[in-house]
């Protein structure tokens, strides 16, 4: 029987219905930093899914870098979360918690006056968004070890408070030019200690972060985000095969629920991305892999076919598609995403696209 990404699988220790996941979108739809019943609605709008990895989420005020976004280190924002875990889970859904922190990709507008703060005083080219518009990129202020040590305790905290929220499982945002990237990519990271230089010393921050967060949560119900050949955020590396095949062979001894690894998208191929084949990626990772990066209903199959990802997340669909799942089983035409809608507002292009009943 041919596998597809409407079979079933076991991902870390839940027996999934699907192998499509719903990827982590930031909507911030979320003025006030605690997750709401409009969020709750969305959430449960696409419970169908195999796994729905949540919106990226701060694990402290230092890691906030856009408005309007949830978050999950106060007591006021795990019982906000409650209304949406709850409603997942009486639609049979399942849900982890994305944690975040995007490091030198804020601005003082954020902290009081503050510095962002980054493996190095490196600023990356371009803008960020704050509650006042587009403002340039400022220098961010390196971290010590102890504030290293501080933001790894930081990770735990908001795992427990995750597990207290009621999610199923949480995934270590590493990717896309936020602060574990940061630290993994030497275009980023230009530090002498411990924390750079070497792959080993790159890399020492996210797995310092993922045995905190296991020590809560247990290996089975973690996952982690990579995007070993993306741009975004002005990322570079001068060596990101070895880089991410090394960072994988570490991951591996985790045995972790999966990995999550956004194949390279048109834009970082644009932007002069060094590839790194997907294939090599899977040669490196022992346990499931999770992909994602504009794929469609045949690429997905194509790449479970290929034995290159065991469940592949699905973005831009799933902000038009609540019931994607249904639509993929009927071979049903998709509804078209609104991008003019994607970020801020309200229930319009959140959670009024039509289902097929």
């Amino acid at each position: 029987m041919t596998t597809t990404v409407l079979s079933p699988i076991n991902i870390g220790c839940y027996s999934l219905p699907n192998r499509v996941v719903m990827a982590p979108l930031t909507r911030m739809r979320c003025p006030d930093g605690i997750a709401n019943a409009l969020m709750a609605t969305y959430y449960t709008q696409r419970a169908s899914a195999g796994l729905i990895i949540s919106e990226a989420t701060p694990i402290s005020s230092q890691g906030i870098g856009y408005p309007d976004i949830p978050c999950i280190y106060t007591a006021e924002q795990v019982d906000g979360w409650k209304k949406t875990t709850a409603a997942v889970h009486e639609h049979n859904g399942h849900i982890f918690l994305q944690l975040w922190h995007v490091g030198r990709i804020s601005h003082p507008d954020y902290h009081d006056g503050a510095l962002p703060v980054a493996p190095s005083a490196i600023a990356p080219k371009g803008e960020v968004l704050t509650r006042h518009g587009m403002k340039p990129f400022v220098t961010p202020r390196d971290l010590s070890v102890a504030e290293i040590q501080d933001i790894v305790e930081h990770y735990r905290v908001a795992a427990e408070n995750a597990l207290a929220a009621g999610f199923d499982g949480v995934e270590i945002h590493g990717a896309n030019g936020y602060l574990i990237d940061q630290f993994l990519r030497d275009g980023s990271n230009q530090r002498t200690d411990e924390y750079g230089g070497s792959l080993e010393n790159r890399t020492r921050f996210l797995l310092q972060i993922t045995e905190a967060v296991v020590s809560v949560w247990g290996a089975d119900r973690v996952g982690v985000r990579l995007a070993p050949s993306g741009t975004f955020n002005d990322m570079t590396d001068s060596v990101p095969e070895a880089l991410f095949v090394y960072v994988l062979q570490q991951l591996s001894g985790f045995k972790l629920a999966y990995t999550h690894v956004v194949d390279a998208l048109e834009s970082d191929i644009r932007h002069g991305a060094n590839v790194v084949d997907l294939a090599v990626l899977r040669a490196a990772y022992q346990g499931t892999l999770i992909v994602c990066g504009g794929y469609d209903y045949d690429r997905a199959n194509e790449a479970i076919a290929q034995g290159l990802a065991d469940a592949v997340a699905f973005g831009q669909l799933y902000i038009a598609n609540p019931d994607l799942v249904e639509r993929f089983a009927a071979n049903a035409p998709l509804n078209e995403p609104d991008p003019s809608s994607y970020y801020g507002g309200d229930e319009k292009g959140y959670t009024d696209y039509p289902t097929l009943k």
